[in-house]
């Protein structure tokens, strides 16, 4: 692989784990709070307002968020399965890092970077060690 492609693929990989983490978000907020707003994410994610506000219009540019200005942001379709899958996935990796003895803490917080970076094969090969 080039140079070139190699950091146009890490790119993306980086903004895939964006529209994961924020559809996520979205998604505990709207489940919790009945609504996602900018501000709550802002605050939830410990970023700037303005640094909020850019990615939410970039996922909903991208079709991962809809919702007009000064309103609610909600999920599209594709949104909703990719926040659906990040859930999953993060309380797969919980369970199996304490099913190894890792504290319930700790393993909330690796699960929020582990779940982005594994392959298909090692997310089955979890999936089989936490259901046997």
């Amino acid at each position: 692989m080039s140079p070139h492609n190699r950091f146009r693929a890490i790119r993306t990989q980086h903004l895939l784990e964006a529209a994961e983490d924020y559809t996520e978000l979205v998604a505990e907020l709207i489940e919790k709070k009945g609504e996602a707003r900018v501000r709550d994410i802002a605050h939830m994610m410990e970023i700037t307002h303005v640094t909020a506000l850019r990615s939410v219009q970039r996922l909903k540019r991208d079709g991962w968020l809809k919702g007009d200005p000064h309103r609610p942001i909600e999920l599209t379709e594709k949104g909703k399965k990719l926040a659906a899958q990040q859930r999953s996935r993060h309380e797969l990796i919980v369970k199996f890092l304490c099913k190894i003895g890792v504290p319930k803490r700790s393993a909330e917080m690796d699960a929020e970077g582990v779940e982005h970076h594994l392959s298909k094969a090692s997310w089955k090969a979890i999936e089989r060690f936490v259901k046997s």
